[in-house]
């Protein structure tokens, strides 16, 4: 057992957390100095954790029905609340989160709205419309984009590099998505808007037939194009960060840009095999963003015009 004051044995835990859950973000991770490193890693294994046992899964693989999903959310309130206070929570993937954001001054809001997200998918969180599943993204990656943001050095109160950060985040899940579509249907989930299924005519318990193929590309495409500017849109707020924090976050855009990017390529044969990026992929990624990195004052504001905000959220809250 790791003691929650064993700052070393957490960041141990933690980096064995990243390596075995991400390769994207464990190599990803490796560009930004050792500080923000370590509470990268000690962030991440926070939010792993918690996706584990709510999805039934371990380390991201293997997702199954879990028996009583709103018990195993209360554990994960209940743990995380614990956390926060800088209790001990006998878990060393939320006591890493105690630790991260005695840190880094982490606004409680945000890991509470990550577990919300959680809350989501423990009742089958299903979007209505396209503003809903901008929503649940916020929910479930937009708010580790903030998070994450924070940890980088951003200022908790500096709302339009937030509003940036969430966008990545926000471009990572559409890719995921996008992705996943098959395969968060073999598990009886479903986050393709139901007003887009509707209009072409999609069943969404019949989504994984192959007669809708053709048509379920042109909604993967449509996901992919929205995360290209949501992409856009980070990639503009990486010029707040240090060199080394805006290599590692334009790296990390690129390989989960590209994932977007080969699933609207391969069209109707986008889920005859998982998209992934290869080593050889992932390092020309983090080439390109180094240089990417130095120029990154010059990167051209494509505006957020059109983009969901937070603002949304709050207003939607009061």
């Amino acid at each position: 057992m790791i003691s929650p004051s064993d700052r070393e044995g957490l960041v141990a835990f933690a980096r064995d957390s990243i390596a075995r859950g991400s390769k994207s973000f464990a190599m990803a991770s490796k560009l930004f100095d050792r500080q923000t490193r370590e509470r990268a890693w000690l962030l991440y294994a926070w939010c792993r954790a918690a996706d584990d046992i709510t999805d039934g899964q371990d380390m991201g693989y293997g997702m199954r029905a879990v028996a009583d999903p709103h018990g195993q959310l209360a554990l994960i309130r209940s743990k995380t609340e614990d956390a926060l206070a800088g209790r001990p929570t006998s878990l060393p993937a939320f006591d890493a989160l105690g630790l991260v954001v005695a840190e880094t001054g982490i606004p409680f809001r945000y890991p509470r709205d990550l577990t919300d997200g959680f809350a989501l998918d423990a009742i089958g969180f299903a979007p209505r419309t396209e503003q809903e599943l901008y929503r649940y993204c916020y929910h479930v990656a937009g708010a580790v984009g903030c998070m994450m943001a924070i940890v980088m050095g951003v200022p908790p109160d500096d709302e339009a590099t937030l509003d940036r950060a969430c966008d990545l985040g926000i471009a990572f899940q559409l890719a995921n998505i996008a992705r996943d579509i098959t395969e968060d249907a073999a598990a009886g989930r479903c986050y393709l808007p139901r007003d887009w299924l509707n209009q072409l005519d999609i069943p969404r318990e019949e989504i994984s037939e192959p007669q809708h193929r053709p048509r379920l590309a042109l909604l993967a495409a449509h996901l992919a194009d929205r995360a290209s500017r949501y992409e856009a849109s980070a990639r503009y707020g990486a010029a707040a960060l240090p060199f080394r924090s805006a290599w590692a976050v334009l790296a990390a855009a690129g390989i989960y840009g590209g994932i977007a990017r080969e699933v609207k390529r391969r069209g109707a044969a986008a889920w005859d095999k998982r998209v992934s990026t290869s080593k050889g992929e992932k390092l020309g990624f983090a080439i390109l963003a180094a240089i990417q990195a130095k120029k990154r004052a010059s990167y051209p504001d494509p505006g957020r015009a059109g983009l969901w905000d937070r603002a949304t959220l709050r207003s939607a809250d009061r």
